[in-house]
């Protein structure tokens, strides 16, 4: 079972942010075929005997160094959407590894040093009454998607809803290293959300089929106290089990 609350401090932070007006699209997939997309040191994780594939639509807020207020004039906010999955590192730590991401600004291409797959494009969230409405496209090739969600009333995380938005690292590869990056703010406020339009090509582009089932859908008003701490190759495995 993954943990609700962060599971480490991250004391020096790289980056500060805040993650808005989130919402989780998950899918179903068969393991073996989410297995080919990621690096063989990680292993798919599974939940209900599937491997799971989420689409999550969010605001980007607040971005900045540690040391500098949310307020200061300048510090940037804009859109960001993950195509991610989870994965589990042989040293038994979970994790994320993203598919692809979809950014607004070019500040964070940046993080394709240490190989964070991000694909500048434009994106764009919107509220219309009770609905919120996501959408993107790539400046280079034709990956996009549109979204469009109902959120409704607030509820209290089971174990399936916990798994499916709690994760405390992103793993990712460069240059023949696999590579770390901590995480941590407070728990996910979670709703449940209706979907009113969902059209996408990113799972396709990703090199993934049609998936096992229809999606689990969920919707928070954010995070605002993210803490991304620095990305550090990981320690190769020695077999020693989970640290």
């Amino acid at each position: 079972m993954v943990a609700y609350g962060a599971e480490q401090r991250v004391r020096l932070p790289a980056l500060r942010a805040g993650w808005l007006t989130q919402t989780f699209v998950h899918w179903p997939f068969r393991a073996e075929t989410v297995q080919a997309l990621v690096p063989e040191e990680l292993v798919v994780d599974e939940y209900e005997g599937a491997a799971w594939v989420g689409l999550t639509p969010f605001v980007m807020a607040d971005v900045r160094p540690p040391g500098v207020p949310a307020t200061l004039p300048g510090v940037p906010t804009f859109a960001e959407t993950n195509l991610r999955t989870f994965v589990r590192h042989r040293d038994g730590r979970d994790g994320l590894w993203f598919l692809s991401i979809e950014v607004a600004s070019p500040l964070m291409l940046a993080a394709r040093a240490v190989g964070a797959p991000y694909n500048p494009g434009t994106l764009s969230v919107s509220t219309n009454g009770d609905t919120i409405s996501y959408s993107g496209s790539r400046w280079i090739g034709e990956a996009s998607y549109r979204l469009v969600v109902r959120p409704g009333e607030p509820i209290e995380p089971r174990e399936r809803d916990v798994w499916l938005t709690s994760r405390w690292r992103a793993y990712t590869r460069r240059l023949g290293l696999l590579w770390e990056t901590p995480v941590e703010h407070e728990p996910w406020p979670l709703a449940d959300a209706g979907v009113d339009v969902l059209e996408e090509t990113l799972t396709t582009a990703a090199g993934l089929p049609a998936p096992l089932g229809e999606p689990v859908v969920h919707f928070s008003e954010g995070v605002r106290h993210v803490r991304l701490g620095p990305s550090r190759p990981c320690v190769p495995w020695l077999g020693h089990g989970p640290s």
